[in-house]
């Protein structure tokens, strides 16, 4: 009992470490990704080609003085941002970064846990995350934070459901709502040839669930002055700014896992190709937001409810009639 608890803690750890290490560089991935689509240097100045960047912004974030409007609830303005990494993080228990791997003698598997309901522990904490940017917003007494809450609110009730229905495709095709079976069902076809449409809704209904643009509703700068984190300075800032990027680190492992074939390929280790996939996926996601204006608030409603959410209902059915005659 005593060495499964001290491999697990020795896991959780690394698991932990390389994601919050991947996760800071993220920032300055996309930082230099936009700047090379936009024709301009992006972080240059600290370090060789900007590589300490990270490390500078998380010093600065520290050392600015941190500001509690008189008229926030305390205690949620503060649990908001941790609500808002915390949730994210969880999600690390159940992805699986390849199968097994010997060291030493003996076979260790590359993910934490594997429970047969795995999909549905995701759904649920990947929803628990975006009640930071709730919360935070209504807690700030501040009326732009309050509609960029409410606005968080409203995308996460409407985008959930066609994430949801187009992750039911993937259960029908994998009869199996754990993840590693998910993978392993993979191991000849990858859903994304399987299931074209379901992973577009996905994709789509993930950008839209990290408040990415062009779905940053909840922040929109031009219109709510930043929205939800209008109020929040130093550390407290950081964290969701950090929540955000943890979302999308996460969003890629998740798109990986159930559309990419996870840690399949050829030649190449399971874990790199896992990564390979991962970061292809956000690479496509930063992408994206080079590319596309931020869309009307209405639009974005009616892109959900009047044109991914049917057509999310319909790809079901027609999954469920596919594998139930062949």
């Amino acid at each position: 009992m005593s060495e499964l608890l001290l491999t697990l803690a020795v896991k959780s750890v690394l698991v932990v470490s390389v994601c919050m290490l991947m996760v800071a560089y993220l920032t300055l991935a996309e930082r230099k990704i936009l700047g090379f689509i936009q024709l301009r240097y992006g972080p240059n100045r600290v370090g060789y080609w900007g590589l300490l960047q990270p490390i500078a912004d998380g010093i600065k974030a520290f050392l600015k003085e941190e500001l509690t409007p008189a008229n926030a609830d305390r205690k949620v303005f503060l649990l908001a941002p941790i609500i808002s990494i915390a949730a994210p993080m969880l999600l690390l228990v159940v992805i699986p970064f390849g199968d097994t791997v010997t060291l030493f003698g003996r076979e260790f598997t590359l993910y934490l846990s594997n429970p047969d309901i795995g999909i549905l522990f995701v759904l649920g904490i990947s929803t628990l995350g975006s009640y930071g940017g709730v919360l935070g917003g209504w807690a700030s007494g501040n009326k732009y934070g309050y509609i960029g809450g409410v606005r968080s609110t409203a995308m996460m009730v409407s985008y959930e459901l066609s994430m949801a229905f187009a992750v039911i495709c993937v259960v029908l095709l994998s009869n199996s709502l754990s993840l590693v079976d998910i993978v392993h069902s993979q191991a000849g076809v990858w859903n994304i040839f399987k299931a074209p449409v379901a992973f577009l809704i996905f994709l789509i209904s993930g950008l839209a669930e990290l408040n990415r643009t062009p779905f940053d509703m909840p922040e929109a700068e031009a219109e709510l002055c930043c929205g939800y984190n209008v109020e929040y300075s130093s550390m407290k800032f950081a964290l969701f700014f950090f929540g955000e990027y943890t979302h999308l680190f996460i969003l890629g492992c998740l798109t990986t896992t159930l559309f990419l074939g996870g840690w399949h390929g050829p030649l190449l280790p399971g874990i790199i190709w896992f990564f390979i996939k991962t970061f292809a996926v956000i690479f496509l996601c930063i992408w994206q937001r080079a590319t596309f204006p931020r869309l009307r608030w209405d639009f974005v409603m009616k892109l959900e409810w009047k044109f991914l959410l049917p057509l999310a209902i319909v790809n079901v059915l027609a999954t469920g009639f596919i594998v139930a005659i062949f």
